[in-house]
């Protein structure tokens, strides 16, 4: 199969007989492109947690048919124990990523549906269910044509964008939404040129997002994180858009760790700094960033992983977030499908839901 397909937004689908959701390893890439059938809680559960399927939408898009394939597995002669084991489940696939706010949002939408319909039959709930997670997957790939054309006005053809993370097609549907603007203004024929910083310690930037762009006929060029500093001194970024896993009531913003530090720089180089998200992303009940748990991850993802030997000292400690929290002081525009919200973002994001 050609590795190109990946790009478009084909990473998480319900299989034919609607009894599994597969799914695009994204571990596996870019050296093969290879997909996986999650029919059990589980193998759900380890999909998400071991980043199988990764993004904050996407996830969200996962969890719903997740749930949906899992509802049916369901053995209840009533009502009751029906929503007793569907609270069980989603509880249990709830607690595989604590940051990103899209799974808990799905979980909770589908969730919502089960219990405003009591007086209905099992059979009719799951059906239900199944057209809830298909209208979540067709409104995030709404969600990312709008974000990518509301996000393609921040950009000049020739304009130089440096990315973090992943927060393409692969981490969302279709266009993704940081990557959006990109792929969607090089369908309508304006050339960026985008450097991609690696994104330790998984490399999301250098697996996914140099994949995605390359693909998509981008002029992409991978740095080191730590190289970000240089590109913008060098007069080469005229942008930063990254992506969200959570934003704040007052727009501070939880996406892959290093984004707080890319946002610092860019401040000190005057360069515009953005947050590229669906709505969906935004938490209201979470005041500020102080609020977010910030999940922690093995430290072997430091100092063992993708190296052929240890690059540390068998025993030395570790310290592995997964995510920082950027200070929405630092961002420039909040980009979501329903346009792009500016300072003070407690009142403009508020109005997204009025």
């Amino acid at each position: 199969m050609d590795m190109s397909t990946a790009i478009k937004g084909d990473n998480v689908k319900l299989s034919a007989d609607k009894k599994s959701v597969i799914l695009i390893d994204q571990t596996k890439l870019p050296n093969s492109l290879e997909y996986i059938t999650v029919q059990t809680a589980r193998q759900l559960f380890d999909a998400i947690c071991q980043l199988k399927v990764r993004g904050a939408p996407a996830i969200g898009i996962a969890a719903a048919y997740g749930i949906y394939v899992l509802a049916r597995q369901i053995e209840a002669d009533n009502y009751e124990d029906f929503l007793i084991e569907f609270r069980r489940q989603t509880d249990f696939i709830n607690s595989s990523r604590p940051t990103a706010v899209n799974l808990s949002w799905a979980l909770n939408r589908m969730e919502k549906l089960v219990v405003g319909n009591s007086d209905k039959s099992k059979s009719e709930i799951i059906a239900l269910l199944e057209q809830e997670s298909i209208s979540i997957h067709e409104e995030d790939i709404a969600m990312c044509q709008a974000i990518s054309e509301h996000g393609l006005t921040l950009l000049r053809d020739g304009d130089g964008i440096l990315t973090h993370c992943n927060a393409g097609p692969l981490a969302t549907s279709k266009y993704g939404t940081a990557l959006g603007p990109l792929l969607l203004g090089k369908e309508r024929g304006m050339e960026f040129r985008v450097f991609a910083d690696e994104t330790r310690p998984l490399l999301q930037g250098a697996r996914l997002t140099t994949y995605e762009l390359f693909h998509a006929g981008i002029d992409v060029t991978l740095i080191c994180d730590n190289m970000a500093s240089l590109v913008m001194k060098n007069g080469w970024i005229n942008a930063c858009f990254i992506g969200c896993d959570r934003v704040a009531a007052n727009g501070d913003t939880a996406n892959k760790i290093g984004s707080s530090g890319v946002a610092i720089l860019a401040r000190h180089y005057g360069i515009p700094f953005y947050v590229l998200g669906p709505t969906s992303t935004i938490d209201m009940n979470c005041q500020s960033g102080d609020d977010i748990e910030i999940e922690l991850r093995d430290p072997g993802e430091i100092a063992e992983k993708f190296f052929v030997q240890p690059m540390a000292p068998a025993g030395v400690k570790c310290y592995n977030p997964a995510f920082d929290v950027t200070d929405h002081s630092l961002i420039t525009g909040i980009v979501t499908e329903k346009g792009i919200c500016r300072p003070p973002y407690s009142e403009s994001l508020a109005a997204l839901f009025k």
